[in-house]
C-alpha cells in the first residue's frame, strides 16, 4: 500500500518485524517505544522477557536483552560520542540508563515531593537536557500514569524540582511523554499533555512558552523531529504530521471510531493494513523512513519505507 503524503511517498509495510515468540510476549508484548541508532540498527522497547530488541535496518533481530515487564518509556542519548539508553518501567517504576547490551549506568530514585505521600508514582518517559543540543544536562521525567507531573533532576539524578502544568496551560492530565525539541535552534521541551488533548512547551529552566494542539490533537503521545516537521502519534488512533510552526499538514492512516470497538486495543479482528490501531512512539531513520509502534498485546510495528521521488 502506498502513501501520498506532504512529507512524500511511502510503502507502508505492516507488521515489518514480529516480536519474539515468548511466553510472555503472547500474554502481553505491547511494543511502546521505539528509537534508531545511528548506524541505522532498529531498538524496540516491549512489555515482555527479554524487554530490549535491537534489529537491523533490514529486520534482522540482533540482540535482546533485559527484564522489564512493566517496559514503556525509551530515549536515546548520546555521550562522549556513545549512544545510551534511558528505559522507564511502569511495574519497577525505574528510570535507568544503560548502555546498548544492558549495564546499568544510572538510575533515578523516585523524587521527593509530597504528592506521593498517599498519592501514586507511575513514571512514564524521559528526556535528557543534551549538551550536543545546547542543554545543561538535566533529566526530565514524567509521571504520566500517577501523579501527573514532570520532575527534574541534574545530571547527576539530584532532584531539583517539578512542574504540574499550572505554571503552564493548565494541570497536566496524563503528561505521557517528553521530548527535546531542537529545530529553532534553542532547545525546548515538549511535554506531550496526551489527556489534555495538546503539547505543552518549556524552556530548559522549566519556565513556561507556549501550548498547541487544542482543536485538532486528542490523544498525542509524543513528539518526533522529522526535520522541521513534527511526527505526532495518537492512541486514537493515527499520525499527525505538523510543520515547523506547529501547525497541522497532515492525518496519516487514522482509524476512525475504532477505539469504540469490543475489546480494542487487543482485539486484532480491528486490524488492518494502511490503518494505525493505537499508535504509542515513532522513529524516523536517516533515509526519511518512519516506524511506529503500538499499544496491542503481542505488539506491532509498522515501517513507513520511503519512495525516492
Amino acid at each position: 500500500m502506498i502513501l501520498d503524503t506532504p512529507l512524500g511517498k511511502f510503502r507502508w509495510i505492516d507488521n515489518w518485524i514480529s516480536i519474539p515468540d515468548t511466553p510472555s510476549g503472547k500474554i502481553s508484548g505491547r511494543t511502546h517505544g521505539i528509537v534508531v541508532l545511528r548506524d541505522g540498527s532498529v531498538v524496540i522497547f516491549h512489555q515482555a522477557d527479554p524487554a530490549l530488541l535491537i534489529y537491523s535496518a533490514e529486520g534482522k533481530l540482533l540482540d535482546s536483552w533485559g527484564n522489564y515487564t512493566g517496559a514503556h518509556g525509551l530515549t536515546l542519548v548520546q555521550e562522549n560520542n556513545e549512544e545510551l539508553l534511558w528505559l522507564v518501567d511502569l511495574t519497577t517504576k525505574e528510570a535507568v540508563k544503560t548502555t546498548l547490551s544492558g549495564s546499568v549506568r544510572m538510575k533515578l530514585q523516585i523524587p521527593p515531593h509530597p504528592s506521593y505521600v498517599e498519592g501514586k508514582y507511575i513514571p512514564t518517559w524521559l528526556a535528557v537536557a543534551e549538551e550536543r543540543f545546547g542543554g545543561n544536562g538535566d533529566l526530565w521525567l514524567a509521571d504520566g500514569y500517577g501523579s501527573y507531573l514532570v520532575h527534574r533532576y541534574d545530571r547527576t539524578g539530584n532532584y531539583l524540582g517539578s512542574l504540574d502544568g499550572t505554571e503552564g496551560a493548565g494541570r497536566f492530565n496524563c503528561p505521557h511523554a517528553l521530548a527535546i525539541d531542537t529545530r529553532r535552534g534553542v532547545p525546548e521541551f515538549y511535554v506531550a499533555d496526551r489527556g489534555n488533548g495538546r503539547f505543552q512547551v518549556y524552556a530548559m529552566d522549566g519556565s513556561y512558552r507556549r501550548s498547541f494542539g487544542g482543536g485538532f490533537l486528542n490523544t498525542p503521545d509524543i513528539s518526533v523531529q522529522m526535520g522541521p516537521n513534527l511526527l505526532v502519534p495518537e492512541l486514537i488512533a493515527g499520525l499527525t504530521v505538523l510543520d515547523a510552526d506547529d501547525r497541522p499538514m497532515a492525518s496519516l492512516g487514522f482509524n476512525t471510531g475504532v477505539n469504540a470497538k469490543e475489546g480494542w486495543p487487543n482485539d486484532r479482528r480491528w486490524v488492518s493494513e494502511g490503518l494505525f490501531n493505537s499508535p504509542h512512539s515513532a522513529a524516523v531513520d536517516s533515509q526519511g523512513n518512519i516506524y511506529v509502534v503500538e499499544w496491542i498485546s503481542g505488539g506491532r510495528v509498522i515501517k513507513l519505507e520511503r519512495i525516492p521521488s
